[in-house]
Formats: C-alpha cells, sequence, structure tokens
C-alpha cells in the first residue's frame, strides 16, 4: 500500500509541474495515464473507456442489465434520420466529410489551421449546415445530439485519433485546455481533477467519482437523472454549475478546449459511446 501511495504521489507532482509548463502532449497522456494505474491497479487499461463502471462493480452490474435494451437506441435511430436528411441544394452532411461514417468521430476535436480553432463534432456538423445554406442547430437541443449519438454508436470498436501535431496555435488551444482542468474555479474552489483525478472512486454523495480518462469515448450519454441525452458540453456545464461557478456556454471556446485535451489524454481507447449514466 506504501509503494502504491508514493507512486500516486510521484505521479501527481509531476502532473501538477507540468500545468505550468509547456509539456509534450504525450508525455502529458503518459503520465495520466500513470497516475490511474497506480491509483487503481487491478483495472485493465482498456477499462477505463467504461468509466465509472470501471471502478465501481455494484454499478457495472446495472449498466450491463440496462444495456440490454439501452435508453439511448432512440437517439442513435433519430441521429441516423437526421444525417440521411437531404438538404435544399441536394447535399447531405456526407458531402462535408471525407471519411467513412465509422472513422469520423475518432478524429474529433480537431484543431483546423484554416479557422484557427478547435473544432468538435458538433461545431463542425453546424458548420456543415451554414456551408449549404441550412440553419444551425441548437447546440442544447436534440438533434445534434442525435445525430453524435448515431455517430459514435457507428464509430463503436474504432480508436481515438486526436492529433495536436507541430502547429503552435494548435499546442496552444491544448494547453489552454489543460491547464482549466487542473484550474480552481467557484466558490468551492474544486478543479476538474481534484473530483476526476485525485479523488476519483471516491464517493460524492450516494455516487462514485469517474476517472478522466477514458471519459469522452463514451459520449453523448443517456442520463437517466434527466431522461434524456447529453453532450459532453452539457456535463462540463454541470460540473462547472456544480462547484459554484458560472458555466461557459455550450461549444464556447473554452470548453472546446477542455474537449480537446481530455479527448487526447484517451488517445488509444476505442470509441463506445452512445453511453448510459444514472
Amino acid at each position: 500500500m506504501r509503494k502504491a501511495t508514493t507512486i500516486i504521489a510521484l505521479v501527481l507532482a509531476a502532473l501538477f509541474a507540468q500545468q505550468t509548463a509547456m509539456a509534450d502532449p504525450e508525455e502529458d497522456r503518459l503520465a495520466f495515464i500513470a497516475f490511474y494505474q497506480a491509483r487503481f491497479p487491478e483495472i485493465p487499461l482498456a477499462e477505463y473507456a467504461n468509466g465509472i463502471y470501471a471502478i465501481d462493480e455494484d454499478a457495472r452490474e446495472q449498466w450491463l442489465e440496462i444495456e440490454i435494451f439501452p435508453p439511448y437506441e432512440f437517439a442513435v435511430e433519430q441521429g441516423q434520420e437526421f444525417w440521411e436528411e437531404v438538404f435544399a441544394d441536394g447535399k447531405t452532411y456526407t458531402d462535408c466529410f471525407a471519411q467513412p461514417i465509422a472513422e469520423i468521430r475518432p478524429l474529433y476535436p480537431r484543431f483546423d489551421s484554416d479557422r484557427d480553432t478547435v473544432v468538435t463534432l458538433e461545431s463542425e456538423i453546424n458548420y456543415c449546415r451554414t456551408t449549404h445554406h441550412e440553419p444551425e442547430l441548437d447546440y442544447a437541443k436534440p438533434e445534434i445530439t442525435a445525430i453524435t449519438a448515431y455517430l459514435a454508436f457507428e464509430a463503436r470498436g474504432n480508436i481515438l485519433d486526436i492529433r495536436v501535431g507541430d502547429d503552435p496555435r494548435a499546442l496552444a488551444a491544448y494547453e489552454a485546455g489543460k491547464q482549466f482542468y487542473y484550474s480552481k474555479r467557484g466558490q468551492l474552489n474544486f478543479a476538474c481533477v481534484d473530483c476526476h483525478g485525485i479523488s476519483s472512486g471516491l464517493y460524492a454523495r450516494a455516487d462514485r467519482l469517474s476517472a478522466s480518462l477514458g471519459h469522452t469515448t463514451h459520449f453523448p450519454v443517456y442520463r437517466s437523472k434527466f431522461g434524456r441525452m447529453l453532450s459532453i458540453h452539457e456535463r462540463f456545464s454541470g460540473c462547472v454549475f456544480d462547484v459554484r461557478a458560472k458555466p461557459f456556454a455550450l461549444q464556447s471556446e473554452e470548453f472546446r478546449n477542455l474537449e480537446y485535451f481530455l479527448n487526447y489524454m484517451s488517445n488509444g481507447f476505442e470509441v463506445n459511446g452512445p453511453g448510459a449514466r444514472k
């Protein structure tokens, strides 16, 4: 036990040292993995794609029963219908994406050098729409979440491949997302890492806190608590609100950069969304 605690302390020290420096993203990712492997040495690495169900065995059993008739099926079916709709100019979403449908989700978010910003799957969908003279979809409404649920379902088993590369602007966006993850905020003075890193596996009221590693692989998710699908940015917003800070807008630069960082941390994991959570 003492050895494991020492390893965790050393990894944490390395992570916190890196947060103030422009580290190599790949070095960050390996340190990120090392932290969780030291914290939960009995959990196989690939299991982190299952979120809290990698840590909480009782919750996992309930989840496996839910997956027999998953509550997100309706969203996947609707998403396929939305995806196949024809725009007024005769084009469809497939005209905006160069990849086969199963390869789309694993590449997002990405940094677009022409637009000089991080592009998420949701923002790319709306960019596609405006390019073909269609109105943007509301990021808080079911239609765009259903489309991403469909794309996630089609991508199951494919590996996340988020890239930063040599563009200093992409690295700056990655670093901004990293700083967000480690920065304290709100009246409770919590950072993302406080709940989903340092306290991962512990209880917050009646629920155990999931690990950040692999966290993004299963979004969007059906939340039983709300009776609907939620995007990753809605989860971000809920977390910020819970620490008594003012949430940023869905698809804000802050949240897009955070998503970029977290997806890079989960590079190499299989996409297994959409998911179902309490």
